[in-house]
């Protein structure tokens, strides 16, 4: 086992984060983001800031990390990256879709339902298999994805990425359950709202959400970045072994306490 993580996603938000703390903790990185203008400027200071926590082991390509050509270019790289040996974790962080409703002056249209159930969920299956087939994956790894109680609940302009994000639980689920006699283990990571620049694209009002859903957390505060870096940072260890095709709830019970 490599002490090396993949993180499709890694320049903002949770990704961003959980590059830093798991570089912290002395792993070393493997990142892709999708940032061009005023957000490549927020990258490339996630990017330094890892670099400088993992003294140099830190690797980022920008480029489309759900696009099938990128997979088949990137992973005999990251294999040698490994010296062949298989990584600690694949963490799907993307965080880009179409934020619409289905019934609009705008409903949400065939191509852009099917690029965000690719990009969000299905994209996470596809790495999996391709880093399963270059034995890069093995007893130890660990699979996780993110996701959020927009999965169940029906919000303004979510439907696509919930529905995307649905099939990433289903896709980790049958990932747990068809590779856990491997010791290979998949569960995802449910996060409570949290102010990111994701969160600001699914709605106008995500200002209210965030006043909102302080009065209801149990906690009395939204979800931070830090927060699901440090759960992802405790499911890396020994004792999360047995953790498997699971939802762990990282939002201080905000999933309990009513919807937003």
């Amino acid at each position: 086992m490599s002490d090396w993580v993949l993180i499709l996603g890694a320049s903002t938000g949770h990704g961003g984060a959980t590059a830093k703390r798991l570089a912290k903790d002395g792993y070393g990185i493997i990142g892709f983001h999708f940032d061009r203008g005023e957000t490549k400027k927020e990258a490339e200071k996630t990017i330094s800031e890892v670099t400088e926590l993992s003294n140099g082991r830190t690797i980022y390509w920008n480029t489309n990390a759900a696009a099938e050509d990128a997979m088949e270019k990137y992973i005999p790289e990251i294999k040698e990256i490994t010296s062949g040996e298989p990584l600690k974790l694949l963490l799907h962080s993307i965080a880009f879709g179409t934020t619409t409703n289905f019934f609009s002056d705008k409903p949400v249209t065939k191509r852009q339902m099917d690029m965000t159930i690719h990009v969000m969920g299905n994209s996470l299956l596809y790495w999996t298999q391709k880093l399963y087939d270059a034995q890069l994956l093995a007893a130890g790894s660990r699979i996780m994805g993110l996701t959020s109680e927009g999965n169940y609940v029906a919000m303004e302009g979510y439907g696509p990425v919930s529905v995307a994000k649905v099939a990433m639980e289903a896709i980790i689920r049958q990932i747990g359950w068809e590779l856990g006699g491997s010791g290979i283990t998949a569960n995802a990571v449910q996060a409570g709202v949290t102010h990111t620049r994701a969160l600001t694209k699914i709605t106008e009002g995500w200002e209210k959400w965030i006043k909102k859903t302080k009065k209801r957390n149990p906690l009395g505060r939204t979800t931070t970045p830090e927060d699901i870096a440090g759960t992802i940072s405790m499911l890396l260890q020994p004792e999360a072994d047995f953790i498997n095709c699971s939802v762990i709830y990282c939002d201080g019970g905000e999933h309990r306490s009513g919807t937003i």
